[in-house]
């Protein structure tokens, strides 16, 4: 996970406004770093790191939503839309590693699978925040002994389409709805707002 960049500029003479706007103009270019990856549907680490930066720049936007212009309410729900599609992404591109790596298909290119089947680091990972699965569970299912029967695995092959379908369609809304912002120029009118 990408870390937050740090804010410059704060002034502890300033007004709340003032160093709010500065905040949030650093939370927005955090989120446009990651602008050059979203026509590229399998890049799901760069496309996770824009889902943590559009937390970030929602989360600052609700904090300081008492001192912002009343038009920035409205754009909270845009970045809050962002968020949601990403993690709705990020959720599938999870299941699709563990029901692959259950099925005993690694190497798909899907950065979890490599993640997840990286066991003798998985503890170390999993310390510093960078993984949500348990490492037992990765053990149990590269288990060789516990492989799927024939009708287990076509049920996992099922799941597996089901899930690979579920994430064609939420890149898709996620790329059409940040087409949409762009056009609108959704990074300019999210700065003029702030500034009231």
């Amino acid at each position: 996970m990408a870390k937050a960049r740090a804010i410059h500029g704060l002034q502890p003479q300033a007004t709340t406004g003032e160093n709010a706007r500065k905040i949030i103009e650093t939370r927005l270019d955090e989120l446009y770093q990651w602008e050059k990856y979203v026509g590229e549907a399998y890049r799901s680490r760069e496309l996770h790191d824009m889902r943590i930066a559009a937390k970030r720049l929602r989360y600052t936007l609700e904090l300081f939503a008492d001192t912002l212009p009343p038009a920035c309410a409205v754009l909270v729900k845009d970045v809050e839309q962002i968020q949601g599609e990403l993690g709705e992404l990020h959720d599938n591109d999870v299941m699709v590693a563990l029901l692959r790596l259950c099925l005993g298909s690694v190497g798909g290119g899907n950065p979890y699978q490599t993640v997840l089947t990286q066991a003798p680091t998985l503890a170390r990972q999993k310390s510093q925040g960078k993984i949500a699965v348990e490492p037992g569970l990765v053990a149990h299912m590269t288990d060789p002994k516990i492989a799927p029967s024939a009708e287990e695995r076509l049920g996992l092959e099922v799941l597996l389409r089901a899930y690979e379908k579920q994430r064609e369609q939420s890149y898709m809304a996620f790329r059409e709805h940040w087409q949409q912002l762009q056009e609108r120029d959704f990074r300019r009118e999210l700065l003029y707002a702030i500034q009231g």
